[in-house]
């Protein structure tokens, strides 16, 4: 499948600059981009198809974490914000399950969406994990999984929606929580978001809708999936540095194997 076969070029003029103007724009005042339609149906269909094939050799795991996807501190109370738990529970395929023809191979490697990403986030060069595993994920969520409220690690995520759930399974988020690179952690309004004070943002994206989001400081999670259809979504994984890879424990934490 040929790239302008996989990507609305038509709604998204992804080398055009002032589309690209606008986008960035949009990302670094909100946080988040949705391009709802953005892969097209016939491709989208594919790589259901193709995960649907593969789902026998998913890992699912279940953890507990807290939000900052970091051990507890033993120094503060078991109740603080910093150590409070939540669930995460989901099953993944990894790069290395993605067929070498597959859409969404030809889509995260495209030199056009390559380019179209670093000029909306700002980045001079993505390079792709060094590491087999990392760098296209396939995320399976079935009824009752969900991942818990959490701030990513990285600055910025691409992800995009290959199944919809017949009910649940919502994107929510609260916008700018924590400033990570000044060490504020904000443990106040982190409470306030897990015991329900706060109003949240929330995204129900269809099948075939690409996401940028900037989750480093902003707090999400994926509420539970409460229908029978399993919800699947992709994520597109670079680096801003060539030769990155995930840890051997790490990948044994999120795969359950290194390669």
């Amino acid at each position: 499948m040929e790239f302008h076969e996989i990507v609305d070029l038509n709604a998204y003029p992804i080398t055009d600059p002032d589309f690209r103007d606008a986008c960035r724009q949009k990302i670094d005042r909100d946080g988040l981009l949705e391009m709802p339609g953005f892969v097209l149906p016939p491709a989208i269909a594919a790589i259901q198809a193709e995960g649907m094939a593969n789902e026998d050799r998913v890992y699912a795991k279940t953890e507990n974490h807290t939000v900052y996807l970091s051990p507890r501190d033993s120094r503060l109370p078991p109740d603080h914000a910093r150590n409070r738990l939540v669930q995460s529970s989901k099953g993944c395929l990894t790069d290395d399950q993605v067929p070498q023809n597959s859409a969404l191979r030809t889509l995260y490697n495209s030199a056009a969406f390559r380019e179209f990403l670093c000029d909306v986030l700002g980045e001079s060069r993505l390079y792709e994990y060094a590491d087999p595993l990392s760098s296209i994920n396939l995320h399976f969520a079935k009824t009752g999984q969900e991942l818990g409220w959490h701030f990513d690690n990285s600055s910025f995520a691409i992800t995009l929606m290959v199944q919809a759930p017949e009910r649940g399974g919502a994107f929510e988020y609260v916008k700018d929580v924590r400033d990570a690179d000044a060490g504020e952690m904000n443990y106040a309004a982190v409470d306030d978001i897990l015991d329900g004070k706060t109003q949240v943002s929330t995204l129900d994206a269809q099948a075939g809708t690409l996401v940028f989001f900037r989750g480093r400081n902003s707090m999400h999670r994926v509420t539970p999936n409460q229908g029978d259809r399993t919800r699947i979504l992709a994520v597109l994984a670079y680096n801003t540095e060539p030769g990155i890879a995930l840890s051997e424990s790490a990948r044994m934490t999120f795969y359950g194997r290194t390669g």
